[in-house]
């Protein structure tokens, strides 16, 4: 194998890797607290995974929905009312997009809008990120230090060592730790079918909260920063086809054990960060998941778990910075917009952002306030 190939081979592999920061915290945090079963999670996750790399031919990220996510653990969501938000949210984003509604809300969104939401959306997982850096500070610290030495390093890339290398440090600076026993086998996912009543507290708790977050950041701003960033591979990327991937994905998965998921920006940037370049990337991640999950069943959340929040937390901070961009005018509106939008993204959440942000443009554009 030629060099260009090694090193290329190498950079969608730490790409691959590039969003587990966001990932594994949700995914384990939903099997633990709804008691999920661990093969259904990662197969389908893994298919997931696969099937929008086909599709899109570019690192599409897939992830878990964060407030389906919040709600399992603060709502004590079962499996059958995870279910059911997932079925609900994706019948909605089908009807959204065969309607071509997706579209006129595009067109109604200014790019400040948009760009602060991203920009608040990058903030938000940066303060995250130094968080689950604080759960091991020396081992954080480190890593952030050798990631920032390593960022754009083609032969050592900076995601696979942050997570091997930190693994290791892990277990070498606490002694306690023991690496958890496997059982091979082969396992397959399980039906959860939901009862009326799951559907009930699925849409209140579940896919109400979920459904504004998921058109902007997952819909809108995903469309953006992938033309942004894969201007020659993108495009498929579309806001209708964006709803059409999460509608069929959630509709089908969610039933077979799959968290609810979505396309998120802030995945996009990471994937991108670590060195994704192409679906193999993403197609990568996607047989690691599946593999994980049809041979090591149960003990494949395990093997998951020996990963430090530190580590974690170091990848998210650095691809979450990546999503933090000043809005390219001299506008005073617009900057005004874009400020307004960023601070209530990282103060209250993106869907607030928007929800305020989208009107008060027009407000401010028509001089009904001066600014």
């Amino acid at each position: 194998m030629s060099l260009w190939k090694t090193k290329v081979l190498g950079s969608e592999l730490a790409g691959s890797i590039g969003d587990l920061g966001t990932f594994l915290p949700y995914i384990i945090g939903a099997i633990t607290f709804a008691q999920l079963d661990t093969t259904s999670v990662l197969v389908m996750f893994g298919l997931m995974y696969i099937f929008t790399a086909c599709f899109y031919r570019m690192p599409m990220p897939v992830q878990p929905m964060k407030v389906i996510g919040a709600a399992i653990i603060v709502q004590n969501l079962t499996a059958g009312e995870i279910a059911a938000s997932g079925i609900l949210i994706g019948i909605i984003l089908l009807i959204i997009a065969w309607t071509g509604l997706i579209n006129k809300l595009a067109a109604i969104t200014p790019m400040s809008v948009t760009m602060g939401i991203q920009s608040g959306l990058g903030i938000s997982l940066a303060i995250l990120g130094i968080r689950m850096i604080y759960s091991d500070l020396l081992l954080g610290v480190i890593i952030m230090i050798v990631m920032l030495i390593l960022m754009n390093n083609q032969r050592f890339p900076a995601s696979i060592v942050a997570l091997l290398g930190g693994t290791g440090l892990a277990f070498a600076l606490h002694p306690e730790l023991s690496f958890p026993s496997l059982q091979l086998g082969f396992n397959l996912p399980q039906l959860v079918l939901p009862s009326w009543n799951d559907y009930y507290r699925g849409f209140l708790l579940g896919c109400l909260p979920q459904l504004p977050l998921t058109l902007t950041n997952s819909v809108l701003v995903t469309t953006v920063l992938a033309h942004e960033l894969f201007p020659n591979s993108s495009g498929r990327v579309t806001d209708k086809n964006l709803c059409y991937t999460l509608g069929i994905g959630n509709l089908i998965g969610t039933p077979l054990g799959l968290i609810p998921v979505c396309h998120g920006s802030g995945g996009l940037a990471a994937h991108y960060r670590f060195g994704a370049r192409t679906e193999y990337s993403t197609i990568i991640i996607g047989i690691i998941l599946l593999t994980t999950g049809l041979f090591l069943g149960s003990s494949g959340l395990k093997l998951l778990q020996i990963i430090p929040q530190a580590v974690l937390g170091g990848m998210l901070f650095y691809s979450g910075l990546d999503l933090v961009k000043p809005i390219k005018s001299n506008n005073t509106h617009e900057l005004f917009i874009f400020a307004v939008v960023l601070i209530l993204s990282v103060a209250i959440n993106p869907a607030v952002g928007f929800l305020i942000g989208v009107p008060l443009f027009f407000i401010v554009q028509k001089g009904w306030i001066k600014i």
